[in-house]
């Protein structure tokens, strides 16, 4: 067998270390395989999981002020990109003269980049496959000015706050003093609504969950046997984040090549934080990461917000 990519060593390197840990972890990344991919795009659409079309509704709500605050012919850069279905309606409404889509999943993205191209005949579209823990470079290609950083469904709550900080900074980073940043954030609720978004009665966000060890199956060589395991959400008031865990059902043994750990029934495997912010704090975080100005829309719930900030 040839010698693992430097890419491949490092990231077996880093399951193998988080499997080891105390408590275990898998980093959130490892969801998206193609079919965690797919499992994430049917979590966007279960009546439980109200972020998605809670934060389309306050983009249809406000889009004609976004729009305006935006202005056309930008570049909007999307993070975390998936199916492109968001950039089909932010490209709508403000026309950007050039699309990039970011995202860590090759396939589903091109995939994805294919059919926004097939939409937006005229309009330049990218794609550019990275890691969003890593550095985040851009072609030179892609034009400087008047860049617009795309980063919807409350993804940067999946980061603890110093790792949320330092992506911050790192999308600032990308904008000149002309750009802005435009970012969707879950706000904090009632624990029971955001522990139903996270443990739909269907299982899809189980099988979400689950289908991480199959990814370390393939990846790592592992023998992760997902009848052993079983899905648990719950919120973590003191944190202000829900927390998904794989737990054992039984004791079980795993191995991959070069390494091995035993579990004990009932020890879990963190395996996701999704952190809920008051508007206020998350504020401070744009402050402390370079960006000052902002604009905020939400629901009449305050369940949501959408940000516009600007450096």
């Amino acid at each position: 067998m040839p010698p693992a990519s430097p890419v491949l060593a490092a990231e077996i390197t880093e399951i193998a270390a988080g499997l080891g840990a105390a408590p275990a972890t898998i980093s959130p990344k490892y969801f998206y395989d193609a079919a965690g991919s797919v499992l994430f795009e049917r979590i966007t659409r279960l009546p439980e999981y109200y972020l998605t079309r809670t934060e389309r509704a306050i983009m249809q709500a406000h889009g004609e002020e976004i729009g305006r605050q935006v202005g056309r012919g930008a570049t909007v850069i999307e993070l975390g990109a998936g199916n492109c279905e968001k950039a089909r309606r932010l490209c709508a409404l403000i026309e950007p003269g050039c699309f990039v889509a970011v995202d860590i999943s090759a396939d589903f993205l091109h995939q994805a980049v294919d059919g926004l191209r097939a939409a937006f005949p005229a309009l330049d579209v990218r794609a550019v496959v990275t890691d969003l823990l890593g550095e985040l470079a851009l072609p030179d290609d892609i034009p400087a000015d008047r860049r617009l950083v795309f980063y919807p469904g409350s993804s940067i709550g999946n980061f603890d706050p110093p790792a949320a900080l330092a992506l911050l900074r790192r999308m600032r980073a990308l904008l000149g003093e002309d750009g802005a940043l435009l970012i969707g954030v879950d706000l904090v609720k009632d624990a029971a609504v955001l522990e139903a978004a996270y443990d739909d009665a269907a299982g899809v966000t189980a099988a979400f969950n689950l289908n991480v060890l199959t990814h370390l199956n393939r990846l790592l060589g592992a023998d992760f046997d997902l009848a052993q395991w079983r899905h648990r959400a719950l919120f973590n008031r003191e944190r202000s984040r829900i927390e998904m865990h794989l737990e054992a059902y039984a004791d079980t043994l795993v191995t991959w090549p070069g390494g091995s750990r035993h579990f004990r029934r009932g020890e879990r495997i963190h395996t996701e934080n999704s952190y809920k912010y008051p508007i206020a704090d998350f504020a401070g975080l744009l402050e402390r990461a370079g960006f000052a100005s902002r604009s905020c829309w939400t629901d009449s719930g305050h369940a949501f917000a959408v940000l516009l900030a600007r450096p």
